[in-house]
């Protein structure tokens, strides 16, 4: 197994194509493991000759788990809007420094990366604070940390802030329930659900850590004005049937950053369906070839 560090916390990664193709970072969404990229998904973007790297987050999968403290999230919540200081283990620019202590650990000088959900939020705080690292970045299904977008509807809500269960099948059960919701309308599968749900129990089941990375979230805040900051070239991708991030916190991001492509995807949920896998891989992949050819004139 192969691991990188970050000061104390260790992240477990893998790869997938040759090292001599272009480095592609694919960054998972809140408690979300790597294996969430399917194998099938990466080898889409080795065929069109990506060196593919996956991980996992800090606080789920194989990496390290920041199990000494877990903020109430209500106490985040109210200390953000009261504008008081916020005590929470890390925020999104500390897994934005994760993402580079992967491509150090690689050797990766430079790289093309992909976030989906709260990974894009990464990948953006990615692009602010660490550009010299990047070629191109694609933000999917994510929004900017505004309040006024990016919204789930009342129904997904009350089932996202249902706590998850402690066993197998109630965690399996309660996942089917949510993303029945959120996935895209016509291709949710009770079957598809549960192996995934049920491979991601197997191979680590940490609640309190996906805690703490909702709480990074919550305590990091807007980026809308950093993301003004942003030079380097970026694709925004979002679902118009998403109902946990709806389709305006994709349109906000965009908005935000000069010169970003959008695309809006129809019928897509808050999921990467293997029916879309073609329309994304396309897209990241153009976007990729231009930044590299504006290197490289």
């Amino acid at each position: 197994m192969s691991f990188a560090t970050n000061g104390l916390v260790r992240l477990y990664y893998e790869t997938f194509g040759e090292r001599s193709g272009d480095a592609l970072l694919l960054v998972n969404g809140l408690g979300s493991q790597c294996i969430n990229y399917d194998v099938a998904f990466c080898q889409r973007f080795v065929d069109h000759g990506f060196f593919v790297i996956r991980f996992d987050n800090r606080d789920v999968g194989l990496s390290s788990k920041l199990e000494e403290f877990t903020p109430r999230l209500g106490d985040v919540a109210t200390a953000v809007r009261e504008g008081q200081e916020v005590r929470v283990p890390y925020r999104l620019s500390d897994m934005a420094d994760d993402c580079v202590a992967v491509l150090d650990a690689l050797g990766v000088e430079r790289a093309h990366v992909v976030g989906v959900s709260m990974g894009g939020m990464i990948v953006q705080q990615l692009a602010i604070d660490h550009a010299d690292r990047l070629v191109s970045m694609t933000s999917i299904m994510s929004t900017t940390g505004d309040r006024d977008v990016g919204k789930s509807t009342p129904e997904v809500t009350v089932l996202f802030n249902t706590p998850p269960g402690e066993d197998r099948e109630t965690v399996i059960a309660r996942a089917q329930a949510l993303q029945r919701l959120y996935t895209s309308p016509t291709e949710f599968s009770v079957e598809r659900v549960a192996q995934r749900v049920g491979d991601a129990f197997d191979r680590c089941f940490c609640p309190k850590g996906v805690a703490r990375q909702l709480a990074a979230i919550i305590a990091s805040g807007s980026r809308t004005q950093s993301l003004a900051s942003i030079d380097v070239p970026t694709l925004v991708i979002h679902g118009e049937a998403d109902t946990l991030i709806d389709i305006s916190g994709g349109v906000r991001t965009a908005q935000c950053i000069p010169g970003a492509q959008f695309i809006s995807i129809p019928g897509m949920g808050h999921d990467l369906a293997p029916c879309f896998w073609g329309t994304i891989v396309d897209a990241v992949t153009g976007l990729a070839r231009a930044a590299d050819d504006s290197m490289n004139p």
